[in-house]
């Protein structure tokens, strides 16, 4: 079996995925225990939808602490860059950009942290791949359907 790529997450990224974790197994799985305790105290097996429910979220839950174990697992954690100015955008990096007159501030970040509502694009998406290594005054342009998008670099920051 091929070991698999490692995943890139920010100090607060990891924070994130432990404190779901540890909610998962200390609070969510002793939830679902009782439900479950109760759900059987109720009788009949054969017929107790509360019962297959119970099970059900039980195993999504099971199956999120493993997902979530795996990515601990291969996690890399992008600490801010050593490098003294002037700064390439990298994993971890926050990049002020300009495109059509309007400012954009986003956080480069692994697929894992990706929340594009939030400020934060993935390194794998055409606007992560077109910035990576890219240094205040330069300009990208991507190709959006039948239309082009030119994003300027304003400020490149590891925050």
């Amino acid at each position: 079996m091929a070991e698999r790529p490692p995943v890139y997450l920010t100090p607060k990224g990891l924070q994130g995925i432990k404190d779901e974790l540890k909610y998962l197994t200390e609070v969510k799985r002793q939830e679902l225990s009782e439900y479950m305790g109760a759900a059987l105290a109720d009788g009949d097996l054969r017929e107790s939808a509360a019962y297959d429910e119970a099970r059900l979220l039980q195993s999504a839950n099971e199956a999120r602490i493993a997902d979530l174990e795996e990515l601990l697992h291969r996690a890399v954690i992008i600490e801010p860059s050593g490098q003294v100015g002037p700064f390439k955008a990298a994993l971890g990096a926050t990049l002020v950009l300009e495109a059509q007159g309007e400012r954009t501030i986003f956080q480069l970040v692994g697929t894992h942290e990706a929340d594009v509502l939030n400020g934060r694009i993935s390194d794998e998406s055409p606007l992560g791949q077109a910035l990576l290594g890219r240094q205040v005054g330069e300009q990208v342009v991507l190709q959006l359907g039948s239309r082009q998008m030119a994003y300027q670099v304003l400020e490149v920051r590891f925050d």
